[in-house]
């Protein structure tokens, strides 16, 4: 699945992930209370899935994997710090707790189980290598632009698997082509599916994105596909992401879900640019809401009846705290950035890589 990003500058550098060179750290949503019937560790974690760390905890207490809360899943091939939360009975138990690559950096108690979803976001901090003269400049103009105009919300590879075609299983088992009795894996399959959808959506409109800066208002609709007239008030837009009558937006960084109306354009275009609200793309499926009017055009495009619960998703995304070093004599290029909860930072390397399908 080739994905389209917006920038034209073709940089070269290198990323592997590993342990020295990525690092993530898990925002909580909130202070926790010091007090209550939950333990929460912060755990620092390297070259395990989250899974496979949760696995670790379970064993050693004795308690089954779904008793023990956490907020986000983590990435394998980085050093990463999250939260989780176990029943503070096993608090005494966890003094003797020892694995080389798991360390419970610090217990407090809480009043609740940390549940799925309860982070504002992750800090990342990744080493890029290679990096010499003109490709350092690069990188510099790169993150400028990101920091005033944020970056595309593309589900990542982890989503689709090491062939990057997880979401083919996942199509056959909504077709009902393919049987599967695993439901974990199952329901991991489909949600590719799902996922893949949602990006193929998002690629469609980072295509208007940049025809709009190439082609005139008549041009782009009759490229698009799109009715006479749809695009009128979208060409002139400051903002790099074009909104369409009939997107349905959300507050940001979260908050209610509400659609674009007729003669609204320009007044929500004005608080996309101030970041109060951001457009979303929809997660295919059941009880969710969809687009309506022009954005519906291409919405209708990657959305298919499924007996799964939908969503909508930031389609953008804004790239805070962004920080970076560059150490000439080892041409490395050592950066920091937050992102909000379920985003990528393939998402901002991609970027400033310039990778793209036109």
């Amino acid at each position: 699945m080739k994905l389209i990003y917006p920038l034209n500058i073709q940089n070269d550098f290198v990323f592997n992930p590993s342990p020295r060179d990525f690092i993530v750290e898990e925002i909580p949503l909130y202070d926790f209370s010091n007090e209550g019937e939950h333990l929460v560790l912060k755990v620092r974690k390297k070259e395990f899935t989250t899974w496979e760390m949760l696995d670790v905890f379970a064993k050693y207490l004795g308690i089954r994997r779904r008793d023990i809360g956490y907020a986000g899943l983590k990435d394998k091939h980085a050093m990463t710090m999250q939260y989780i939360s176990l029943p503070a009975k096993f608090e005494a138990k966890l003094e003797a707790f020892t694995h080389d690559k798991i360390k419970i950096l610090e217990r407090i108690r809480h009043n609740n189980k940390i549940r799925v979803g309860h982070l504002k976001g992750n800090r990342f901090s990744i080493r890029l290598k290679k990096v010499l003269g003109v490709q350092k400049e690069k990188l510099d103009s790169g993150l400028k632009w990101i920091k005033a105009n944020g970056v595309p919300n593309y589900f990542g590879n982890q989503r689709f698997g090491t062939n990057g075609n997880n979401w083919e299983e996942g199509k056959k088992l909504l077709d009902g082509t393919l049987k599967m009795r695993d439901k974990k894996t199952r329901e991991f399959l489909m949600g590719s599916y799902q996922s893949y959808l949602y990006n193929q959506w998002l690629c469609k409109r980072m295509e208007l994105n940049l025809l709009v800066q190439k082609f005139s208002q008549e041009e782009c609709e009759t490229l698009m596909a799109l009715p006479k007239g749809s695009l009128q008030g979208v060409m002139s837009q400051p903002t790099f992401f074009k909104l369409l009558e009939g997107d349905l937006m959300m507050h940001y960084p979260y908050g209610r879900v509400f659609n674009i109306e007729e003669g609204d354009l320009a007044k929500e275009v004005e608080r996309f640019v101030e970041k109060d609200i951001a457009p979303t793309g929809l997660i295919a499926g059941k009880k969710t809401k969809r687009a309506q009017g022009v954005a519906w055009e291409l919405e209708r495009l990657f959305d298919e009846p499924m007996n799964l619960f939908g969503a909508r998703r930031y389609a953008w995304v804004q790239v805070t705290e962004i920080d970076h070093t560059y150490v000439e004599e080892k041409a490395h290029y050592e950066l920091s950035f937050v992102l909000p909860k379920g985003s990528y930072a393939t998402n901002v390397l991609d970027v400033l890589r310039g990778s793209q399908e036109r």
